[in-house]
Order: C-alpha cells, then structure tokens, then sequence
C-alpha cells in the first residue's frame, strides 16, 4: 500500500530562480530540524557533482537518527520539477517503509512560484501501513518547516547553496 502527503508554500520569487535555488539547496540546512519522530538531515554522502546534473544520479542522506538514505533521482524537468527516489537503508524507518517516491514541483503563482513538495510512502508490508500511516501526519510538519526553510534560502542576497541540493 502507498500513502501520499504533500505540502505547497508560494514564494516571492521567479519559477526558474526558485527551481534553481531549490534543487541546489543543502540538505542539513533545508532539514536542519527534528519534528516529531521525523528527524533534521545531518550530512551527505557520495554525490558527485551538483545535484540535480543528470538521471540516476545518486546520493546517501544521513538523518541524526543514525538513518542512511540512498536518494536517487527519476525526474528532472526544469524549472517545473524534480523527483526522486529514496530506498530506506538503515535507521529506524527501514522497519516500516520499503521505499518512498519524492517529488518538487514548481508552478508560476501571481507574481511568484508555487512549491509543492510530495512523498508517496509504500509500507514495507501490510502490517506496517498503520504505522506509516501516522509517519506521514508527522511528515506534514516536516514539510511546512523545510519548505519555510528554502523560502530562507531564496530570500538570501547573494545566496550559494553549496551543491548538496534537496532531496
């Protein structure tokens, strides 16, 4: 079974610049928060090149819960989206979700650019689905605190975001 969440944020800035700013963003600094059970990323590992260069390219994400998180990426369409794929390889959410499917998407809002970042979780086994189930009410938080984190990121002068892009 797969459940799906998602979160949208409409930012002040051009669709392309924030697609841009977006897929270049640090992950330990879109993440760099616990929510509830959902922890803040801490580093990454083995990306080569920016992110967000080419299909298939992948990285691991290192959550401050011990969690390791191979991210692939399946969908690069700019300056309207990028998606991806996350295996969950350790830590604790290795118990409760085979993998997830991971999507930004980006639409032109008035005089801005509409965010809207998804997850669609597919429980590991039926037994796990309840559980999942209320991992993905926690996400909600999650989300609302990362996507008002890249809309910092954005509103930075002059910001460089380093290359370890989102995820």
């Amino acid at each position: 079974m797969s459940t799906r969440v998602a979160q949208s944020r409409t930012v002040p800035h051009a669709l392309e610049a924030t697609y841009d700013e977006t897929v270049a963003a640090p992950l330990p600094v879109v993440f760099a928060r616990r929510h509830l059970a959902l922890p803040p990323v801490t580093a990454v590992e083995g990306q080569e090149g920016p992110w967000g260069s080419h299909l298939g390219q992948s990285r691991t994400i290192v959550t401050g819960d011990g969690g390791r998180l191979r991210e692939t990426l399946t969908e690069l369409d700019r300056p309207h989206a990028f998606g991806y794929r996350i295996d969950v390889v350790g830590g604790p959410m290795r118990l409760l979700v085979g993998h997830l499917d991971g999507r930004w998407g980006f639409e032109p809002d008035g005089a801005g650019t509409r965010i809207t970042w998804s997850w669609v979780l597919h429980a590991r086994s039926p037994l796990t689905v309840p559980a999942v189930l209320v991992v993905a009410r926690m996400w909600n938080g999650y989300a609302r605190a990362a996507l008002a984190s890249v809309e910092e990121i954005l509103g930075a002068p002059g910001s460089d975001s380093g290359g370890t892009g989102t995820g």
